[in-house]
């Protein structure tokens, strides 16, 4: 049995995908490298390390990868004041926590977005441990960033909850079971193509079926 809950954040408990394609958007745009927005939301939840090359080709990464990424910094940083949690966001993790699970919260972000988003859900006070890009050497779709979320409370495996496709490619990856939020506007049959055990269209409706997940447990409450 799993004994960790590991919680992707973009996407996942903060609603920011569409605001990373658009800095995205623009961040290329800056080099006169035009992309449509729809191919950037479809990689978003890769992380930025494999971005670049992913939907502009190899040649753009090895010419422009970091400058790309530096812009896209600064874009996102003009829409991170826009961005907000997900309707039942501390519900549902206060509920896993009752549950006995230690919780993670695990974004291969940078540190101060991060740090955004934990201060939107009052994060601090919840989670055990988080991550930042700071923690690992290859982001999603590799597997770093869950045994690094996973080590962090020193557990020994994961239940993992994201949006995209990256998410559950990397679960699959070390056998952790993952399930599936439509937030990220993958469909449910690219999600569970990916490896997501069962998808739901919101975090209020997982926290209705926690008892058929992999985070179903008696209550450990106090």
């Amino acid at each position: 049995m799993p004994d960790t809950a590991v919680f992707d954040v973009d996407g996942t408990l903060i609603d920011t995908n569409y605001h990373h394609a658009l800095a995205w958007f623009r961040a290329f745009r800056g080099f006169d490298i035009t992309l449509p927005v729809w191919r950037l939301h479809r990689a978003i939840g890769m992380g930025g390390d494999q971005f670049v090359a992913a939907v502009a080709g190899e040649d753009v990464e090895a010419r422009l990868g970091d400058d790309v990424r530096d812009r896209w910094v600064h874009e996102f940083d003009a829409l991170i004041g826009e961005v907000q949690p997900f309707e039942g966001v501390r519900e549902l993790l206060e509920e896993v926590r009752r549950r006995g699970f230690p919780l993670v919260l695990a974004s291969s972000g940078k540190k101060a977005h991060v740090e955004h988003y934990l201060d939107l859900i009052d994060g601090r006070s919840i989670a055990q441990a988080w991550t930042t890009a700071d923690d690992v050497e290859r982001t999603k779709p590799a597997p770093d960033l869950l045994l690094a979320a996973v080590a962090a409370v020193h557990g020994t495996s994961g239940v993992v909850v994201g949006d995209s496709v990256w998410d559950f490619q990397a679960t699959n990856r070390v056998g952790y079971p993952g399930y599936a939020i439509r937030t990220g506007g993958f469909s449910p049959e690219e999600l569970c193509e990916a490896g997501a055990r069962r998808v739901f269209d919101s975090l209020p409706e997982l926290h209705r079926h926690l008892d058929e997940t992999a985070l179903a447990r008696p209550d450990l409450s106090e």
